[in-house]
């Protein structure tokens, strides 16, 4: 099926490729039913046509609040998913620990350790593939 035309949902498409990578969104958009066609624009639309075009935030602010916010809710599928994307856009290791270490005031040590476990993962997993991380030590 084909995607929407309008100017929001193509904005956001063209965000969220950006920021989750053509690879993440290929698959996500092969995975669109009948039943969650019009979930799924609505993802579009406005969380990332919407919400991540407004001038306000940059992408690096951003994704800062959205590491934050799914650790707080221990979204770890979501978390893992914009960690990676974080990572290959070029997101800092000293950025993504500064997150981390908030985060352990705000919602507990154990919520920051688990996201390190999840960092050591990703980042294995990308340098596997040969993506160079900014700032590793």
């Amino acid at each position: 099926m084909a995607e929407p035309q309008d100017k929001l949902y193509q904005e956001g498409m063209k965000v969220r490729r950006h920021i989750l990578g053509d690879e993440h969104v290929n698959r996500a958009n092969e995975r669109i039913t009948a039943h969650n066609r019009e979930f799924q624009e609505l993802i579009v639309r406005y969380g990332w046509g919407e919400i991540w075009t407004r001038p306000g935030l940059d992408y690096r602010e951003r994704r800062i609040l959205v590491l934050g916010t799914m650790m707080a809710l221990g979204r770890w599928e979501e978390f893992r998913m914009h960690l990676r994307a974080a990572l290959v856009g070029q997101m800092s290791l000293a950025d993504i620990e500064e997150v981390f270490l908030q985060q352990a005031i705000y919602c507990g040590v154990p919520i920051a350790n688990t996201a390190h476990h999840h960092l050591e993962e990703i980042m294995k997993e990308l340098k596997d593939k040969g993506v160079k991380l900014v700032g590793e030590k």
